[in-house]
């Protein structure tokens, strides 16, 4: 469900709750990525601070419902903040009793402010949603190491990357170039990209890690950037691409989007 091209979709987007900027997410919608290409629906289906487990489940069934009447694999994604691991766990679990294909953990929180302690529930966190659902090719949505190592050393010294690496399947770095200053060489796609995923895949002792990478925020994109995005996902052989996020991707994106489509997905 990683391969191809993928939409990126948050709770900001698609829900009462927390969309309060803009026009929401709809079904529409959904059929619009499809006739985009989009392969792959990755889905925020809680926050941290939402009411339930689940978030809304009447605007997000019908959401996952389309997109697999469509075709379209579905990701689930939910971003623990390591403050209440059990907490967290719980939230993990309910989304992936969704009518899913599998699970994402975005793993950006710096609520807890001891990097150490926070490596630790990271890890014992990963190793508990591993076990209890073993079926479930897991997805892990981390900071590119360029960012923890080259821009911000100071983000999160001592990523667990070796720990990590038996309990997720894919890797999904937010390798957002947009975010990123000229003058740090950075604000290059094809370099952002390319280093980031050689750092990732060194750090995790897998040079073949299977990659889906993630390009910058959408609205501060050019296709010239996600054509660089596109050449360095090719010649490290990724399993597809996307950009954040769906709402933000104007019209003028989506053909040089496309060459992330992977040949027999619909």
């Amino acid at each position: 469900m990683y391969t191809g091209l993928g939409a990126w979709i948050d709770v900001y987007d698609w829900s009462l709750t927390f969309g309060k900027d803009g026009r929401l997410v709809e079904v529409a919608d959904i059929d619009r990525m499809a006739d985009l290409g989009v392969q792959t629906l990755y889905v925020q289906a809680s926050k941290w601070d939402a009411p339930t487990h689940v978030l809304e489940p009447e605007r997000l069934l019908p959401l996952i419902a389309q997109a697999r009447a469509r075709g379209m694999g579905v990701v689930a994604w939910y971003l623990p903040t390591f403050e209440d691991p059990a907490f967290d766990l719980t939230r993990l679990l309910a989304v992936a009793e969704l009518p899913v294909d599998t699970l994402a953990v975005d793993i950006e929180s710096l609520k807890v402010g001891d990097q150490a302690e926070r490596s630790r529930r990271l890890v014992v966190l990963s190793t508990q949603l591993r076990a209890a659902r073993p079926d479930l090719a897991l997805g892990a949505i981390p900071y590119p190491p360029v960012v923890t190592e080259v821009i911000n050393p100071n983000l999160w010294p001592g990523f667990p990357w070796r720990e990590l690496a038996p309990l997720y399947d894919v890797w999904l770095p937010m390798s957002y170039q947009s975010d990123r200053k000229a003058s740090s060489g950075y604000r290059d796609a094809e370099r952002y990209t390319g280093e980031s995923i050689d750092r990732m895949r060194a750090n995790l002792g897998m040079p073949d890690a299977p990659v889906h990478t993630i390009g910058g925020i959408a609205n501060q994109t050019s296709s010239a950037d996600v054509e660089a995005m596109l050449r360095a996902s090719v010649a490290r052989r990724v399993l597809g691409g996307s950009l954040y996020d769906y709402r933000t991707t104007g019209d003028e994106l989506w053909p040089s989007l496309q060459p992330f489509r992977v040949a027999g997905r619909r």
